[in-house]
């Protein structure tokens, strides 16, 4: 399904209805938004099956990026996280649904953040999955050294660092170090990539920095992170809970998971998830 907004064609799709019978009543159900990562080379679909099961509990969108996936192409030069954070919004607003819980992960986590901070009442809840709010190569390129060894890091700082000539085997070497379990040969050939987008989005990945902004984060927050994540450590995690107003913001420590934890630790994970979910439907608006 497509929709027109913010002057671009986003595509989504939907697991479960909103509203269910119970009784003599429809009653609603919460709505979580799917924000994959990036940038370019990821799209929805590495989040399915495994989110069809949270249907049971919610409605679950799954939402391509302006410029990624199945949604329009247009100027790469337009994108950015701030744009993407306000097609969030209007998407939101075009379908009617209020008060999601926006799940982010890995780059889908920044454009959340500048969704909530940008659009302060507007969310209902956000999860923060595999995701930083203050990029530091120096940090990532230690994950990359425990994880891997010296030459691996080498190659991590090379790449987040901007050198270009990164080869694809190169690139290879440092992905299959993101967790135990990293998409494969199937789930990488159902992803439509589009690398004109990568080269600014790595730019905007390098600068990016809301630790400051994060009190503007006014809605219940989990931050999940996998006990191994080698590319956005616990360190990076907990960095967003200190900055959140106490109480605001909750940490998860998926034990002996990556970057793809419900994928690693499915057990530990869904329980924590649904749980979330259930009790921020159920919270009082502020």
């Amino acid at each position: 399904m497509h929709v027109e907004v913010n002057g671009t064609r986003l595509w989504f799709d939907v697991d479960g209805p909103a509203l269910v019978p119970d009784g003599s009543v429809m009653r609603e159900r919460p709505t979580v938004v799917l924000l994959h990562g990036g940038p370019g080379g990821y799209d929805h679909t590495y989040f399915k099956p495994d989110f069809a099961q949270l249907s049971r509990d919610a409605q679950v969108v799954y939402l391509d990026l302006r410029e990624h996936g199945r949604s329009a192409r247009g100027h790469p030069t337009k994108w950015s996280f701030d744009v993407c954070a306000d097609d969030l919004r209007a998407f939101l607003d075009c379908l009617g649904i209020a008060n999601p819980v926006v799940f982010g992960h890995s780059m889908g986590g920044f454009i959340a953040l500048n969704y909530a901070i940008r659009h302060p009442g507007h969310a209902g809840a956000l999860v923060l999955s595999s995701t930083h709010a203050r990029f530091d190569l120096k940090r990532l390129v230690e994950g990359a050294r425990d994880a891997g060894g010296e030459e691996i890091a080498q190659i991590a700082e090379r790449l987040y660092g901007g050198d270009q000539s990164v080869t694809d085997d190169e690139w290879e070497r440092v992905r299959v170090l993101f967790g135990p379990w990293v998409p494969g040969d199937q789930e990488r050939a159902r992803i439509i990539r589009n690398p004109d987008v990568n080269p600014i989005g790595m730019e905007f990945l390098r600068r990016f920095d809301v630790v400051g902004e994060l009190a503007a984060v006014d809605c219940p927050t989990l931050v999940c992170v996998g006990e191994i994540d080698p590319v956005t450590p616990i360190a990076a995690a907990r960095e967003i809970v200190d900055a959140m107003p106490e109480g605001r913001a909750r940490l998860e420590v998926i034990e002996g998971a990556g970057h793809f934890f419900w994928k690693d630790a499915a057990s530990r994970f869904w329980p924590v998830i649904r749980e979330f979910v259930g009790s921020s439907a159920m919270a009082p608006s502020e």
